[in-house]
């Protein structure tokens, strides 16, 4: 059971729906996500309408990190999946597992993020995006090799969108873990339709 009980939609204040309208910011780089049969992240929403101001704040930053970045839908991917998998946060990594699939990684590439950078087959770049991951979280700066890596590829603005987006979704991990929100539950029912829905 949560440690914060999850406002239900019918309940959230009435300064939610201008917090939630921040996933949504103008001139977006990539297509809204899909909504028809995607898990709801009402365990996440619901715990967060208890602050909409904050909830504002967080999601004025998060639609960024998902639809303004300068890093492509598969990077961003890459780096939030390998997020969940070093912070073991179930939730995140099964709401973005959807995700991950609508931008059109492999189950067998989804399985070689939570194995992480030393597994076979990436590309150089996606190796060290991987890796820049994990340095970032175990010791809170990315190495000299993964930055040189990343650094011959990137270019500025693509860098700083590497460094806050494992953070974003690094705190985002934080919430789940600290507020105990498990797996949402209409994610079993649409994990049982995985197939049909892909």
């Amino acid at each position: 059971m949560a440690r914060i009980e999850p406002l239900r939609p019918r309940d959230f204040p009435p300064q939610m729906r201008e917090a939630l309208a921040a996933l949504r910011p103008p001139n977006p780089r990539h297509e809204p996500l899909p909504t028809a049969n995607r898990p709801k992240a009402l365990g996440v929403l619901g715990t967060m309408a208890h602050h909409p101001v904050l909830a504002q704040a967080y999601f004025t930053f998060n639609g960024h990190l998902l639809l303004t970045t300068t890093l492509s839908e598969r990077q961003r991917e890459l780096i939030i999946m390998r997020v969940a998998a070093v912070r073991k946060c179930g939730g995140e990594w099964a709401q973005h597992l959807f995700v991950a699939r609508d931008v059109g990684l492999t189950d067998e590439e989804i399985g070689r993020i939570a194995y992480g950078p030393d597994a076979p087959f990436w590309s150089e770049l996606e190796t060290a995006l991987l890796r820049a991951v994990d340095e970032l979280i175990v010791d809170g700066a990315i190495g000299e090799q993964s930055w040189r890596t990343l650094a011959a590829e990137l270019d500025t603005q693509q860098l700083l969108d590497v460094i806050f987006t494992v953070s974003g979704y690094d705190t985002l991990a934080r919430l789940f873990g600290s507020v105990q929100i498990g797996v949402e539950d209409d994610i079993p029912g649409l994990m049982q339709r995985y197939g049909e829905l892909f």
